[in-house]
């Protein structure tokens, strides 16, 4: 029964997440709002409203260790499984931009989530918590990193060669908005908030029972099952682009994903009610930190700002490996 609500509920939120960007996006357009920006800010958050919907509701019935080990999972699944994947269909050619600015950005994140889950070591606290205060602090960094994507929407950089335009011309073409009635936006725009919502709360409940049937922690259920179920729009997304010939499209996809997670989903998420940590712990910030690292790294020191194959299937058996520990360690 469980494995059918956690299924169930996954349908619910990748359909609730396909209408509400649809709707979304539909509506925007109509305003004559640049497809940049609307892929940008609304497919992104589409992507990222699975983890929205599952943390969210995770944190309201108190299930800390699924809503932190899911974004935490997430971003390391994205970071190394779906960069990993989509090198090995195709060499990712990484803009300078991205590696300056944005990559940077991802790691500064995951240290600012590792400062904050860190209260016992650093106040000598009686617990980790992710506070209300800290939930708003993301949030207040959220707001930045969408002024900072609506002036790069705004005034594009001059890039010398192609690669500059592929990836504004990957996001367009990733960008497929349909034209419909107003009435038809607003009403993809209720179902999938109305799927986002019912959904979330089956999927919880669903790991939250397999976690107690098999008798391993939330936090594993939440870093493996829970993470890599609402990373399927992005390993989805990657892959297809990829099989277009397009695979820059996935570094993108994974950077603004990663980011989201962490100021708005996570954000949002303690900004309901603090988040205590029990499960989730050190190896698990470190390896998230870790894995933002090693892809800057990729990208700037081997194959000319190309993440290669053989790169892809070291992150790929990074993945596997902390897996397997995580597994190994469930008692």
């Amino acid at each position: 029964m469980d494995i059918l609500f956690l299924i169930g509920g996954l349908i619910l939120i990748l359909l609730g997440a396909n209408g509400l960007t649809d709707g979304a996006s539909a509506i925007a357009k109509r305003f004559h709002i640049p497809n940049i920006v609307i892929g940008l800010t609304i497919v992104a958050f589409g992507t990222s409203a699975p983890e929205l919907a599952v943390s969210v509701s995770s944190a309201l019935k108190g299930s800390a260790d699924i809503a932190v080990g899911n974004v935490v999972g997430s971003n390391i699944f994205n970071a190394l499984m779906i960069v990993g994947c989509t090198a090995m269909f195709a060499p990712i050619v990484v803009q300078r931009n991205t590696l300056l600015k944005e990559i940077p950005l991802c790691i500064l994140a995951s240290i600012a989530l590792l400062v904050m889950g860190n209260d016992r070591l650093l106040d000598h606290a009686d617990d980790n918590v992710i506070s209300i205060t800290d939930g708003l602090i993301l949030l207040c960094f959220m707001a930045i990193f969408l002024s900072y994507t609506f002036a790069i929407a705004k005034h594009p950089q001059p890039i010398p060669t192609n690669e500059g335009n592929a990836e504004t011309t990957a996001i367009e073409e990733g960008t497929e908005i349909k034209d419909m009635p107003l009435w038809r936006s607003i009403l993809y725009i209720v179902g999938g908030l109305a799927g986002l919502i019912y959904g979330g709360q089956l999927f919880v409940d669903g790991a939250s029972g397999i976690a107690r049937s098999l008798g391993v922690s939330e936090s594993v259920i939440g870093l493996t099952l829970v993470a890599g179920g609402t990373s399927l729009p992005e390993l989805a997304t990657s892959i297809v682009a990829a099989l277009k010939k397009n695979p820059e499209i996935a570094i993108g996809n994974v950077v603004g994903s990663n980011l989201f997670n962490i100021f708005f989903v996570l954000g949002c998420s303690a900004s309901i009610t603090p988040l205590h940590l029990a499960g989730i712990n050190n190896i698990d910030l470190l390896v998230l930190v870790g894995s933002s690292i090693l892809l800057w790294i990729f990208g700037v020191f081997f194959g000319k700002r190309t993440i290669t194959r053989i790169e892809g299937s070291i992150l790929i058996a990074c993945y596997i490996g902390y897996t397997v520990w995580l597994i190994s360690n469930a008692g």
